[in-house]
């Protein structure tokens, strides 16, 4: 037996319906007896005197998974695959790299091997240095 008005009822059963259909105007959409009040717009004391409405909310609760859970599930093995499409990534830019730098060295050394069998020498500023001089320091004076 209900202890509470038919209008609290009423109050208690929309939000009922509102948080189970996932569209709850007042809270963030949990299956808690703490946003069933909140969603009615009643306090705990009086939706805990509405026994009958406990009842049928215990019993939704305990057979139906939350509409924000089963989202959340979905969000988390969204995340899951695109964590996994990154790493793939990362290791596909790393294998490019290394091809990358394999090529720069390569195509380094057919440029010279190139320029060796037409002659050309490269020639450069290479400056001698004396004896008795270390390279970067200055005599002092």
């Amino acid at each position: 037996m209900t202890n509470v008005g038919p209008a609290t009822e009423k109050k208690l059963r929309d939000a009922m319906e509102r948080l189970l259909a996932g569209k709850a105007k007042r809270t963030d959409g949990r299956l808690t007896k703490a946003n069933l009040h909140t969603e009615a717009g009643i306090s705990r004391a009086t939706m805990n005197r509405a026994t009958a409405v406990i009842a049928d909310w215990n019993a939704a609760v305990d057979s139906q998974t939350a509409p924000r859970d089963s989202k959340l599930v979905g969000l988390e093995e969204t995340v899951t695959k695109l964590r996994q499409t990154i790493t793939k990534l990362r290791d596909h830019n790393a294998d490019l790299e290394r091809r990358n730098k394999a090529a720069v060295t390569v195509i380094a050394e057919l440029s010279a091997q190139l320029r060796s069998a037409r002659g050309e020498n490269p020639t450069g500023t290479v400056t001698p240095l004396r004896k008795g001089r270390s390279p970067g320091r200055q005599r002092s004076r």
